[in-house]
């Protein structure tokens, strides 16, 4: 079997059995078309030596690609050739040897109280798009934790508890419950009478999603993410973040005020504790930075 031939199928493999998301396909996608790329298509899979494999880490690090992007492409690589292995493929596994790359530690990108409440008010304050919606996002992604994409999917039956709580679709296709407090149903409630308004006047009642556009159409991911853009931009804040970035001063907020670290891992759908635990590690530097602000002696 080719090198192309087997991430054809094991793209399926991914997508069907291991139910993973589009967003997750596409990344694989693209480390087997480089891998293809390098190793020619034609390429007997059984045929791939461990030099081969290190011909293509090299060559990416050469076109200057992050030690991320190397490194998600070799374990794509390793994942490849594991199950190609396990199929009876191939009976010696060359990616076995194949070392991650050491990565830089970088703290995650999370806001202060005082920054996400002045983006939380920003709709209100700044009249860029469309405010009630907006501000709905913003607290409901602050309030959740939920990544931007388990957002944007969310439908109106999805809700329970009086909107207090709902069903979203993380990685891997597992359903979680997450919550919303009192700020979040407060700009919930306000924006969903004009969603239905706008809804009916274009004759478009039976839309399922719950944040839905001008044209009334669902909310994208990507639209979402161009409205943080816009009002965290120089039109809004003015300190440019990601949605990721709610995400990301959820879990430091709920770290930082005792939450155990395993509570914290379901509320965000963490497959692993080690992904959570890098909260406690946001949380020890805040405390570093404070003392060097406090301190006589400290950093000024």
């Amino acid at each position: 079997m080719t090198v192309k031939e087997s991430c054809e199928e094991f793209l399926v493999y991914l997508s069907t059995v291991r139910g993973m998301t589009d967003n997750t396909i596409a990344a694989y996608s693209e480390d087997y078309k480089k891998l293809c790329e390098f190793l020619g298509e034609d390429a007997e899979i059984d045929k791939v030596s461990l030099q081969n494999l290190r011909f293509c880490v090299g060559s990416l690090s050469a076109q200057k690609y992050s030690v991320a992007s190397i490194n998600r492409f070799i374990a794509s690589v390793r994942a490849l050739f594991a199950y190609s292995q396990k199929f009876g493929r191939l009976k010696i596994n060359p990616a076995l040897q194949i070392k991650s790359l050491k990565a830089p530690k970088h703290l995650p990108n999370f806001m202060t109280p005082t920054e996400v409440d002045a983006l939380c008010e920003a709709p209100e304050k700044k009249e860029l798009l469309w405010e009630s919606r907006d501000k709905a996002i913003f607290e409901m992604l602050y309030s959740s934790g939920c990544r931007v994409a388990e957002l944007a999917s969310l439908k109106l039956g999805d809700f329970a508890g009086g909107g207090k709580s709902a069903v979203v679709k993380g990685k891997g296709k597992k359903d979680r419950i997450v919550y919303f407090e009192a700020d979040a149903l407060k700009a919930l409630s306000e924006y969903l009478p004009e969603r239905k308004a706008l809804l009916a006047r274009l004759g478009l009642p039976g839309q399922k999603a719950l944040f839905v556009n001008r044209k009334g159409g669902p909310l994208t991911t990507r639209g979402i993410r161009w409205i943080v853009s816009r009002y965290s931009g120089a039109e809004g804040t003015n300190r440019h973040v990601s949605p990721h970035a709610f995400r990301h001063t959820f879990a430091t907020a709920m770290i930082s005020k005792g939450a155990d670290v395993r509570v914290v891992q379901e509320m965000l759908g963490h497959a692993s504790i080690s992904t959570t635990q890098r909260y406690t590690h946001v949380t020890t530097q805040q405390l570093i930075d404070i003392y060097k602000q406090a301190h006589p002696h400290g950093d000024k």
